[in-house]
């Protein structure tokens, strides 16, 4: 199997899709196919955080969010951030996942399925929490630091645990 390079990961803002006013990149940021990327105005990102669109997945981040150091975001299948959303540190989310093709295939070499990813407004994703392939998290929900989201989460509820469960509501 032969193998490719997605480049270096390193952009400047007018590479993006869009790019609104007062955005900062902390250094060491990296954004993978910046033509797949649109980022609202006034959005942070994290020194060593990890953007990655996709050739056919897009990547959007509404005003105002903030994302933490660290973060690794992989939009092959579609990923979406409202405003303000606010990201902890070391916080992954992914929208692909290896399909089962049993035992005479390995993993790493089995079909690739794509889910969208959605982080409504307002919500909030603690630190080193993961969110999974298929996932919308409702408006102003919060995600309790290292949870591992499998499925969706209601709006202004508070999730904790792996796999996350509903604790309560805001």
């Amino acid at each position: 199997m032969r193998r490719t390079s997605h480049g270096s990961g390193r952009f400047s803002p007018d590479q993006l899709a869009a790019c609104g006013e007062g955005c900062v990149f902390e250094e060491g940021s990296l954004i993978f196919h910046p033509d797949r990327v649109w980022i609202g105005a006034g959005v942070y990102v994290g020194h060593g955080a990890i953007l990655h669109g996709y050739h056919k997945g897009d990547l959007r981040i509404g005003d105002g969010t903030w994302i933490g150091p660290q973060c690794f975001f992989h939009a092959a299948g579609h990923l979406t951030l409202g405003r303000n959303v606010g990201v902890g540190p070391s916080v992954k989310i992914i929208t692909s996942a290896h399909q089962e093709a049993g035992r005479d295939v390995p993993i790493l070499h089995s079909p690739i399925g794509f889910a969208p990813v959605v982080v409504e407004d307002d919500a909030d994703l603690g630190v080193g929490a993961i969110v999974l392939p298929g996932v919308t998290i409702g408006r102003g929900a919060q995600v309790g630091a290292g949870a591992v989201v499998t499925r969706d989460v209601p709006a202004y509820a508070v999730v904790a645990g792996n796999p996350a469960r509903v604790l309560r509501e805001r």
